[in-house]
């Protein structure tokens, strides 16, 4: 009984850790024109996404972003935890890419 409780216990404090903190999931799927990140005031990120309301600063440990340099595409990613800082966008880690036909 006290394992059963012990394993009861793990199981929904590691679900809770495993969510956002608002419940929902930080995935994002956005589409916009890919350009490389010139001289900025909020210094992050790699390369930008400007779609029709907004733009993002994008970084990715997995892709190439510059082969998408002034291309239409789709990503998919995540928020990164603590930013916007300095009154820049949103900075997305960008774990796939897709050029828009």
């Amino acid at each position: 009984m006290k394992l059963l409780a012990t394993i009861s216990s793990f199981i929904f404090l590691f679900a809770n850790t495993c969510n956002s903190p608002d419940g929902q999931n930080d995935q994002l799927q956005l589409t916009g024109t890919l350009e490389a990140t010139g001289i900025t005031s909020y210094q992050y990120g790699t390369h930008t996404l400007t779609t029709e309301d907004t733009f993002y600063a994008l970084r990715s440990e997995k892709i190439d972003l510059s082969q998408y340099e002034g291309k239409s595409v789709n990503i998919e990613g995540e928020k990164v935890e603590g930013y916007p800082v300095d009154g820049g966008p949103d900075y997305i880690e960008v774990n796939s890419i897709k050029e828009k036909q």
